[in-house]
């Protein structure tokens, strides 16, 4: 060691030696019986935070760095110090700014090292460019070793030991910070009645291990204190939140509500929330429950100010910062929103005035998603369309005054959640605009009902439009694939098996076609159900159509029953009303694959003849009659008829 000295400092040179952890641990415990004199170093206003420096040399040497030549000026405490303006480590040489940058430190004016205040090189972008959620590259398949085995880890006896614990298999300090995320997240149960109290109380850190419960702050505070002992800086960010508790479109003022993490990582800050990380609160009973969200980990700054407001505006980490008006006003993406794969939606605004009794949001979305949603707490009241990469939903309010709309995704999972919340404020009500409270979503086809089997529908929008009451539809099916329709309208008169006669259907080899009738002029659902031939089970929704009409002449009856023997391929030509007039002759037409013999029996019994074009063909008298059946033998050799239509004749 060699000392050089002048006027206003003395220079000391130096081989810096960096022991392993273990061996600095056993150091320290003697020298605490001892003078510290870094102890009176920081009494006296000189280098905090050396220990965090110390550990971050000591992760330059695993790296290869053996030997480091250090040169250290010791001046007097009144003295601004010239810092030097560059140090040799190992074959690299660094300024001081690259020293700033390792360890996210920096000296004030009193030569006192503290967490370095965000700048211009933390600051993303506003609004979210959509590259990822994220504040920095990540690949999530990289912790999963290191998340399972944090998880795990148990308290022993004290912070010291725990964080030696958890950071025993990380090798940076991004993966020492995930792993004290994780153990928080899966550990730490969120303290309702304790953050419901109006002074809030502060929670030791030592406390909050014992109890292994805590509020916002107490989150906050473990997980700086965690990352410092680990090495890694971290400052605590109070601040709004729109958590549990918050209500669409409402102000902030006052004292702050909540309180997250900055970290330093790889030379820049990132934000992070293990509160909100760890669960959630249910609205309805305050209870909290585990369920880990990977949202709030290292989250991209212009996706954290959607529900996150911090106290000082530079922990924004954006360019340009928002205002807490813009905070308030602008429209709150649930985390799920965007961990279910959506990019945006319009209205950007949480508030929607209807026009002419209608709102419309669309969302988009990076994946095809399935969507449903809710107004008043009911699925009615609205057309929700799928789109390849999102949706249109069209919402008509019942009645004038506020209405609250709710929408939820599916995305990857079997559960549909939140992704977004509404205010409606309606002035008026369209009341032409009546849809069928059977009406279900999705309304038509799409790429689920693709996805389902059915393919290049005749009619792809999802209101058809029938002036006489009459349509016909038509889709392709794939091989294996049973269809189910029926129809329901507003008329509580009918029964659901009735409607369903108002539907025929003519399956043929690879495509079905519906003939419908509507039984009087208004609006009906048609819902549309699929089956796996080979599958046991129910058959499955798929999607309906919106049938309109206008007409109020419209009176058709129902068709005829058809039985299971009525098979594919099979073409009714005539009759197609299921009710037939007393008294009259009735002539048939029908198309009937793989029978030998057909007839219409009623009173008396009437064979149809096979014409040259593949249709069978007769007449029959409904005199006497009160039902008529269609029946086939489906091999000459037997005697057994089965019945395949039904017909019910009016009263004389």
């Amino acid at each position: 060691m060699e000392l050089k000295k002048d006027s206003n400092a003395v220079a000391i040179d130096m081989l810096l030696i960096v022991h392993s952890e273990k061996r600095r641990a056993a150091q320290a415990t003697q020298l605490d019986s001892q003078t510290d004199p870094g102890a009176l170093l920081q009494n006296r206003g000189g280098f905090q935070g050396v220990r965090n420096g110390i550990r971050k040399w000591q992760e330059l040497e695993r790296n290869g760095f053996q030997g480091t030549q250090l040169t250290v000026e010791i001046h007097p405490q009144d003295a601004m110090p010239q810092l030097l303006k560059k140090f040799s480590l190992a074959k690299r040489t660094y300024v001081i700014s690259d020293l700033w940058d390792i360890t996210g430190l920096q000296g004030d004016k009193n030569g006192n090292m503290r967490p370095r205040q965000p700048g211009g090189k933390d600051a993303h972008a506003y609004p979210w460019d959509r590259s990822s959620l994220k504040s920095m590259p990540l690949d999530l398949r990289h912790f999963e070793k290191l998340d399972a085995s944090a998880s795990q880890v148990t308290v022993k006896s004290g912070l010291d030991e725990l964080v030696s614990d958890l950071i025993q298999e990380a090798h940076s300090d991004l993966e020492r910070v995930r792993a004290i995320w994780i153990w928080i997240c899966h550990h730490i149960e969120y303290d309702v009645e304790a953050a419901q109290e109006k002074d809030r109380q502060a929670f030791k850190p030592t406390d909050i291990l014992r109890t292994q419960k805590t509020n916002c702050d107490g989150y906050a505070g473990l997980f700086e204190r965690m990352c410092r002992i680990a090495g890694v800086q971290c400052v605590t960010v109070p601040g709004y939140s729109k958590g549990f508790g918050y209500q669409t479109g409402q102000s902030f003022s006052g004292e702050f509500d909540h309180a997250w993490n900055a970290v330093y990582l790889e030379g820049h800050w990132h934000l992070l929330d293990s509160t909100w990380g760890s669960g959630l609160v249910d609205t309805t009973t305050s209870k909290f429950t585990f369920l880990y969200n990977e949202f709030y980990f290292l989250t991209h700054p212009a996706l954290f100010i959607e529900d996150h407001f911090p106290d000082n505006k530079n922990w924004q980490l954006l360019k340009p910062p928002q205002s807490l008006r813009q905070f308030e006003n602008n429209m709150y993406h649930k985390s799920e929103f965007y961990n279910k794969g959506m990019l945006s939606a319009h209205p950007e605004t949480s508030m929607i005035r209807t026009v002419n009794g209608k709102a419309t949001v669309t969302i988009e979305s990076c994946a095809p998603t399935l969507f449903m949603f809710m107004l008043n707490g009911k699925q009615e009241h609205g057309l929700l369309s799928l789109r390849k990469n999102g949706m249109k939903l069209e919402v008509y309010p019942p009645t004038m005054g506020t209405h609250k709309l709710q929408i939820f995704a599916k995305g990857n999972s079997e559960i549909y959640s939140s992704v977004l919340e509404y205010t409606l404020k309606c002035n008026y009500v369209d009341l032409s605009v009546r849809l069928p409270a059977e009406l279900h979503q999705p309304v038509g086809p799409s790429w689920f009902s693709e996805q389902m089997g059915i393919t290049k529908p005749s009619h792809p929008d999802p209101i058809i439009h029938t002036s006489d009451g009459r349509c016909s539809i038509s889709f392709g099916v794939e091989e294996g694939i049973s269809v189910l329709a029926s129809l329901h309208g507003d008329d509580g008169t009918i029964t659901e098996e009735t409607q369903r006669r108002y539907i025929f259907q003519l399956d043929r080899e690879k495509r079905t076609e519906l003939k419908v009738q509507l039984p009087h002029a208004g609006k009906f659902a048609l819902k549309i159900f699929v089956k796996k031939r080979q599958e046991q089970g129910n058959f499955i929704f798929v999607f309906n159509y919106l049938l309109c009409c206008a007409n109020t002449k419209v009176n058709w009856p129902m068709f005829p029953e058809s039985f299971g023997n009525w098979g594919q391929g099979n073409e009714l030509l005539e009759p197609l009303s299921g009710v037939l007039p007393a008294n009259r002759n009735i002539p048939f037409k029908l198309k009937l694959h793989g029978i030998a013999k057909a007839l219409v029996k009623g009173q008396d019994t009437w064979p149809l003849t096979l014409n040259p074009e593949g249709y069978w063909e007769g007449s029959c008298n409904t005199a006497g009659c009160q039902e008529i059946y269609v029946m086939v033998l489906e091999n000459a050799n037997h005697n057994f008829y089965s019945y395949i239509l039904k017909y019910k004749v009016n009263d004389q």
